[in-house]
Parts: C-alpha cells; sequence; structure tokens
C-alpha cells in the first residue's frame, strides 16, 4: 500500500527537490563525496565511533561504572541491527516508491536503488548508534548524533530519500535504542562485570586483567615492604626521623 502522499503538492517532495536541487551547482567531485559519505563513509564512521567510545568508557574508575558504561556501548550495535529488522516489516508495510521513481528532475547520486524508500535504513542505524552511544558517554553520543543527522541530509541529498523517510528513521532508531537499553544494561552489565574480574578483564575496565579483583589489588597495594629473601621488613619507629637527633 502507498501510505503516504508523493503528490508535488506535499511539503515533504518541495524540501526534497529544494535539498537535492543544491546538487546542480556542485562540482561533481563533491557530489561524489556525498555520495560515498552517505552510503558507506558515515555508517563506517559511526562503527568507529562505537570503538572509541569502549575504549574511553573502560577507564572508568571502578569496575562497577566501567561494567555499565561498557554494556551501554555494546548496546549501541545491537540497537542498530535490531531497528533496521524492525524497519523491514515498516518497509513492507507501507510500500512508499523511493522518490526518483515518482518525481522526475531529481539528481539520483547513487543509482539502482529498488527497494521502499520509507524508512530510511541508514538514518535508523546511524541515530540508533548515536542514541545508545549517548547513554554511555554524552560527549561521543552527541558526535554520533551528529553523524546522524548529516547522514540523513545526505540521503536526502542523494535523491534516494524524502525527509519523511529520514525523520522516520531517525524516530524509529531513537525508540529501539531508548525502550530496550534499560532491560539490556540490567542483563548484560553483571555478565561484564564476571569478565571485568577474569583474564579477559581489561576488555571491560582498563584497571582489571589477571591481578585479581578490585578490592585484592587495593588491598595489595597496602602490604609491608619485604626484604629481598622474603622476610617482612618492620617499619621504623618514628618514620624517616633523624637518628642523630
Amino acid at each position: 500500500m502507498a501510505g503516504l502522499d508523493t503528490s508535488g503538492s506535499n511539503p515533504d517532495v518541495s524540501l526534497l527537490f529544494d535539498i537535492n536541487g543544491l546538487t546542480e551547482h556542485s562540482p561533481s567531485w563533491c557530489d561524489q563525496a556525498v555520495r560515498f559519505l552517505g552510503e558507506y563513509g558515515l555508517p563506517v564512521l559511526a562503527v568507529l565511533l562505537v570503538l572509541w567510545c569502549w575504549w574511553g568508557v573502560r577507564r572508568r574508575g571502578t569496575l562497577d561504572a566501567a561494567a555499565s558504561s561498557v554494556a551501554a556501548v555494546v548496546w549501541a550495535p545491537l540497537a542498530a541491527a535490531l531497528a533496521v529488522g524492525v524497519n523491514i516489516p515498516i518497509r513492507g508495510f507501507v510500500e512508499r516508491p523511493r522518490p526518483f521513481v515518482d518525481h522526475k528532475g531529481l539528481e539520483v547520486l547513487e543509482p539502482g536503488k529498488t527497494d521502499f524508500s520509507f524508512v530510511s535504513d541508514h538514518s535508523t542505524l546511524t541515530m540508533a548508534i548515536g542514541v545508545s552511544l549517548f547513554l554511555a558517554h554524552r560527549k561521543l553520543g552527541l558526535v554520533g548524533i551528529g553523524l546522524a543527522v548529516v547522514e540523513g541530509f545526505c540521503r536526502v541529498l542523494m535523491g534516494v530519500h524524502y525527509p519523511t523517510d529520514v525523520v522516520g528513521g531517525f524516530a524509529l532508531g531513537t525508540a529501539v535504542a531508548l525502550l530496550l537499553s534499560p532491560l539490556f544494561t540490567a542483563l548484560f552489565t553483571p555478565v561484564l562485570r564476571a569478565v571485568g574480574r577474569g583474564r579477559a578483564g581489561r576488555l571491560v575496565w582498563a584497571g582489571g586483567g589477571t591481578d585479581g579483583t578490585e578490592d585484592e589489588r587495593g588491598a595489595a597495594g597496602e602490604r609491608e615492604p619485604r626484604e629481598a629473601d622474603g622476610a617482612v621488613r618492620p617499619a621504623r619507629a618514628g618514620g624517616d626521623r633523624d637518628l642523630a637527633a
């Protein structure tokens, strides 16, 4: 069913032509850059941002804080995959053709698209990652959301999506990321906490590893110094007091 208006009087279509019309005055190299970024580059940058965020949140002060933050980071690609999966029946239900099918005169930078238009997978994926990262790291999350907005603009500029396809993708990605994040974090944080205490602990917490738990490492720092033969060296009374005094 064609559930969305595609007539020329629709503001959605007018905005499509306004944005896509920017390609009329841009050099060919710029069009190719937009095509690469919109199709491949920005999604790859979003994935790299996930790795960067994981590397950063591992350095949280305690194992508990690191485990919950890493769980939020792990949720980012899972939320993106789930949101794209949810979009499959939505596309089949709405059956909205690509804009270049119903509207002549568009400059299509990525020809050959034959699937339906609503909602945009690229916008859904990048926004789901950005919102999920925001739950783990505010600054990097805002960068991810910014990448998603640029991705959505590129998809319209390329002539392969209506603006409402992009907005729908943003809404879907945000909904999946926010609604299911608490459940996933609650279930997965204990698993990561256990990993953080094991041999692969540095994957979860930069202070982890094979040296034992957080409490054990703290206690180890308070042990009395020993001589070379292993005997405990008693602390001197008065510390470093001058013996000649």
